[in-house]
């Protein structure tokens, strides 16, 4: 039996189990196993000594893909500059760190035809504004504005752009509507914390939003309803785990669309009132 597992904390809202483990079930892994598992920093480490030969992989959520990085043996070139792992492949007794939430967010615009934005905002100054950054290097931005509601508290998001080449502006949330004149608007901030600026964010003609439920946001509504385009924070979630089954498994039939199901019934799941 091959296992993996997604870490973090709180750990038991993941729909990573429900992903990977109806991509299993598409190709056949009959004898692979995919589980949650509850773990902060300070258990980070005694968890990797932990691991024997039968596991595969682990994806990496809060607090986690910034503090494995000394863990590891390797790490992605992509992934060092970003500052953050959120996939750990298990090979030959060592340890290699990669980032497929740049490669979940580039494919989640695609699909929804936003694949050549000349300018972009992102908002928000976490891990996931890093992976933001480096998602619109690859569309071809080479600039970029950051609204936060503390620059300092930014410094390692403007450290991941300074390592990508790219050229950052960082504006606070007072000044949002003098840099919303863009193609995109990258939203990483957390369920309910852009809804005050869901008038200012209305006319934007594109709107990716991390936050995948409650869904859809109060801006991501207001963007569809004047006929932008919206893109949510589940088809992303969904392409970075398709991305790390590939890795773990070492196959390319992944059974993306059986994974969209699985994900979306999950979440129609827990959205319904309790009996």
């Amino acid at each position: 039996m091959l296992r993996a597992a997604v870490l973090g904390s709180p750990i038991a809202h993941s729909l990573s189990p429900y992903l990977h483990r109806a991509a299993y079930e598409g190709m056949g892994l009959h004898d692979w196993r995919y589980e949650a598992i509850e773990c902060d920093e300070a258990g980070l480490p005694g968890l990797l000594d932990g691991l024997d030969a039968g596991w595969a992989g682990l994806s990496l959520t809060m607090p986690l893909k910034r503090a494995v990085l000394p863990l590891l043996d390797t790490v992605s070139e992509l992934a060092l500059q970003v500052g953050g792992v959120n996939t750990v492949i298990l090979r030959d007794g060592a340890r290699h760190g990669d980032n497929t939430d740049v490669y979940g967010i580039v494919r989640a615009l695609a699909e929804a035809g936003v694949a050549t934005p000349a300018s972009a905002t992102v908002l928000g100054g976490g891990a996931t504004a890093s992976s933001a950054l480096a998602a619109l290097r690859e569309l071809g931005l080479g600039e970029a504005t950051l609204v936060v509601r503390d620059p300092s508290r930014a410094t390692e998001t403007v450290e991941t752009a300074g390592r990508l080449g790219m050229s950052l502006t960082v504006q606070t949330f007072d000044k949002l509507d003098t840099v919303l004149g863009v193609d995109l608007v990258v939203s990483t901030l957390p369920s309910g914390a852009a809804d005050a600026f869901t008038e200012s964010l209305a006319d934007v003609p594109a709107l990716f939003d991390v936050v995948y439920a409650p869904w859809p946001t109060r801006p991501a509504a207001a963007v569809a309803e004047r006929g932008g385009i919206v893109v949510g924070g589940f088809p992303m979630l969904l392409h970075q785990a398709v991305r790390q089954v590939e890795m773990m498994t070492g196959r390319a039939d992944v059974p993306v669309e059986a994974m969209r199901e699985a994900g979306k019934s999950e979440i129609v799941r827990r959205a319904a009132p309790a009996e």
